[in-house]
């Protein structure tokens, strides 16, 4: 039996990395593609690609590699993301050019290339958006903005690519231990201390009272990209979060 073929951009980054990870103890075979070197460790019977996926250019070069590569996918997760925290007044449009770029139009160009190689076998499109999708805080406009975009990109997506036998679901990660999300605390974005006090605060105003691995995002990722667990979910959005969205801010 083939071995089926996935391709994740962001591949070197906390969820990234996880995500890798799980597909390749799988048996699939990984493309990882990302801005930053993968170090030790890619799948030896993957391909990893360093680009910058916000570049259109670089966008058609990433797929002329994955063509000779492969002749199909089986699924394409969506995970490379920038985020840019401060205050909307003093965003440059440059910085939110950049976002953009990066979190949504990538997207965009990615799914147009990668839908010849999706749709021979019918795939599936995992779009990796954020609770900031739907609930967002101060400082971090931009990039809310992006992945609410890119919640609504997926339910048009999958309306468009059904008769493909294409299916497309988003997932929207709370706060995952990852190094963007230490960043982002680092920034001094959520109350005082260290970085370390800040995930611990963090972890408490969840209702599982912790902060997510990326191991546990890597799972839900599959769980959609594999059309043997999810193959009657297309257009949805599944919040992985900890319970943070469930309870009303009031309380």
């Amino acid at each position: 039996m083939t071995a089926k073929t996935v391709l994740i951009t962001g591949a070197a980054g906390g969820i990234g990395r996880a995500t890798v990870a799980l597909f390749a103890q799988k048996g699939w075979r990984v493309i990882g593609v990302d801005r930053a070197d993968f170090d030790d460790g890619f799948p030896p019977d993957g391909l990893f690609i360093r680009a910058d996926i916000s570049r259109g250019d670089a966008m058609e070069a990433i797929f002329e590699k994955v063509n000779k590569f492969t002749g199909a996918l089986d699924a394409l997760v969506n995970n490379a993301a920038l985020q840019i925290a401060k205050p909307l007044i003093e965003t440059t449009v440059e910085e939110w050019d950049a976002v953009m770029a990066s979190n949504l139009r990538s997207v965009f160009l990615g799914v147009k290339l990668a839908h010849p190689l999706l749709k021979r076998n019918g795939g599936a499109i995992v779009n990796v958006s954020s609770v900031h999708a739907i609930q967002t805080s101060a400082n971090i406009a931009a990039y809310a903005a992006s992945k609410g975009g890119l919640l609504a990109l997926t339910r048009a997506m999958a309306i468009e690519f059904a008769p493909d036998n294409i299916r497309v679901n988003a997932i929207l990660p709370g706060a995952v231990d990852t190094p963007m999300l230490r960043a982002g605390l680092n920034r001094g974005h959520v109350g005082g201390g260290d970085v370390q006090e800040r995930l611990e605060n963090l972890a408490r105003k969840t209702v599982s009272g912790k902060v997510g691995k990326p191991e546990e995002i890597a799972h839900a990722i599959y769980f959609l990209a594999d059309n043997e667990q999810s193959s009657f979910m297309t257009g949805q959005a599944l919040v992985v979060d900890g319970g943070a969205t469930a309870r009303l801010s009031t309380e």
